[in-house]
């Protein structure tokens, strides 16, 4: 039989989310903070709902009687580098999920999704679930701080998992409308810094295994790539014969973070990519 879920933030990854799992038998809520996106969703969903959340009674109403809640929130890709939207868009459904747990309001299974940006740069060292968080950002503070609020909400009952994600991509979020501009030009640096991937299938993959296998605590979401930009590049500028970007070392790169994350936590427990490696 199928479960009652409930999907808070049908955005990009929500959406597709929401709709596998109605197909899949499960009864389905799915939530927008957007009255223009409530039509669409409702037209594929058994249940759609508008939903803030720094609205607790909301959060306790989407939540009663679920299986399992999957939050799904991020900010709009335009507004991400600003602190305050960051925040809005991650602490108040987090404390208010977590209140609502602490109360008893809600007894399910959790599910968040967050970002491998919480581990910052480290220099193209490999990192894990047990990698200490430096919250030497306020992105990352933030990041940290929603995490905690859910993960110290948990009790002898309640089953709360993180996913931590890597860069996502996926159809609509294809790896050439990120890359293709480079074509033919001279970048500088020497294209060494990491960029850990996620496809959107192995998202919405890994999120229903750990669903189906109530797993709690926190895991990386990302594939087996490991790949520089440099290499990235290239794949993207062979795959789709694009001119060959080249690199001026003499020329300093832009700082950005660099390391490689491990997705072994998650394999371990037989979770199988659908995607192991970068689709050009």
């Amino acid at each position: 039989m199928g479960e009652q879920l409930t999907v808070i933030g049908c955005g990009y990854v929500g959406s597709v989310l929401a709709e596998y799992w109605q197909q899949q038998g499960h009864s389905v809520t799915g939530t927008t903070t957007r009255s223009e996106s409530l039509e669409t969703l409702q037209a594929v969903l058994s249940d759609a709902v508008l939903l803030k959340g720094d609205d607790r009674a909301a959060v306790a109403a989407a939540s009663q009687g679920r299986h399992a809640v999957v939050v799904c929130v991020a900010p709009p890709r335009s507004q991400a580098g600003d602190p305050a939207v960051y925040a809005g868009t991650y602490l108040p459904i987090a404390r208010n999920l977590a209140q609502v747990i602490q109360q008893g309001q809600y007894t399910g299974q959790v599910l968040y999704l967050s970002s491998c940006s919480i581990y910052g740069d480290h220099q193209g060292e490999w990192v894990d679930e047990t990698t200490p968080i430096v919250a030497a950002t306020e992105h990352i503070r933030i990041l940290q701080e929603a995490e905690q609020m859910l993960l110290q909400a948990v009790n002898e009952t309640q089953k709360v998992c993180i996913l931590r994600l890597g860069g996502i991509y996926g159809p609509g979020r294809e790896l050439l409308k990120r890359y293709g501009s480079l074509a033919g030009k001279t970048l500088p640096g020497k294209g060494d810094r990491v960029i850990n991937w996620v496809h959107l299938a192995d998202i919405v993959g890994a999120i229903d295994f750990a669903r189906a296998n109530h797993l709690t605590g926190i895991y990386n979401i990302v594939d087996d790539s490991v790949m520089t930009v440099r290499e990235q590049v290239q794949l993207i500028c062979t795959h789709h014969q694009l001119p060959t970007v080249r690199w001026d070392e003499s020329k300093p790169a832009q700082a950005a973070k660099n390391l490689r994350v491990s997705n072994q936590k998650l394999k371990k427990l037989g979770y199988p990519l659908i995607y192991p490696q970068l689709i050009p």
